[in-house]
């Protein structure tokens, strides 16, 4: 593949966007084989940004205009909802509860949500912190990947909220995907707290999976 383009997000990237989401789904892999349903996914983990923070989006984009990556983000963490009307539209009416492909990860989920209450360490559903308001997700297909496509599209974001004067940004990334974890390190952000638990989510071998929350105050050193 050629070099890429870093641009603002269009209307007409919604779909690469959606795609790039499930393609990348499972640290950075395809999450079919645990998520078989690509439009629960897509708008459970892209819709809100790209519908109602389009303004802060980034794509990454071949020779041919197609979305190959995108950095999702908001300014303000607080604004973003996961509307219950669309949780309950997946849930029901796609059949999330009874689908082969879904199911057992929906179920799961239910049960760890029901353990972590009952040991009163249910996890934050998002996080909101003055010190770091911002957030944001980054998802890159295998061959945009290696070239610095991934360190342009955090710059551009990251310059963008210090022009601004956003105190800082924070992402939450998996705990077991060392790679991920050293990249957000060489960009500039800390990890922040203890990994947590994620509800639901197991390793093909059925191994739990944690999240590690990542910070970054925009009031320093920029990272070169």
């Amino acid at each position: 593949m050629g070099a890429t383009r870093i641009r603002p997000y269009r209307a007409e990237d919604r779909e690469g966007v959606r795609a790039v989401c499930f393609t990348t789904g499972y640290m950075g892999d395809p999450v079919a084989w645990q998520w078989r349903d690509r439009e629960s996914f897509a708008d459970l983990f892209s819709g809100w940004y790209t519908d109602h923070a389009p303004e802060s989006a980034l794509v990454a984009v071949d020779e041919d205009d197609q979305v190959v990556g995108y950095l999702l983000g908001c300014r303000d963490t607080t604004q973003v909802t996961l509307p219950p009307r669309l949780v309950a539209h997946h849930l029901v009416r796609r059949g999330l509860l009874v689908r082969p492909g879904t199911a057992p990860v929906v179920w799961r989920t239910i049960g760890d949500l029901v353990v972590a209450a009952t040991r009163r360490r249910l996890p934050p559903s998002q996080v909101v912190d003055d010190r770091w308001p911002a957030h944001l997700h980054i998802d890159l297909l295998p061959a945009a990947r290696g070239d610095g496509t991934g360190r342009r599209l955090m710059t551009r974001w990251l310059d963008a909220l210090r022009e601004e004067g956003v105190a800082g940004c924070h992402l939450v990334t998996w705990a077991e995907n060392d790679g991920a974890v050293a990249f957000f390190e060489a960009m500039g952000f800390r990890r922040e707290g203890a990994r947590q638990p994620m509800l639901g989510l197991r390793s093909p071998e059925g191994l739990r999976h944690h999240s590690q929350l990542m910070v970054q105050p925009l009031d320093g050193p920029v990272v070169s």
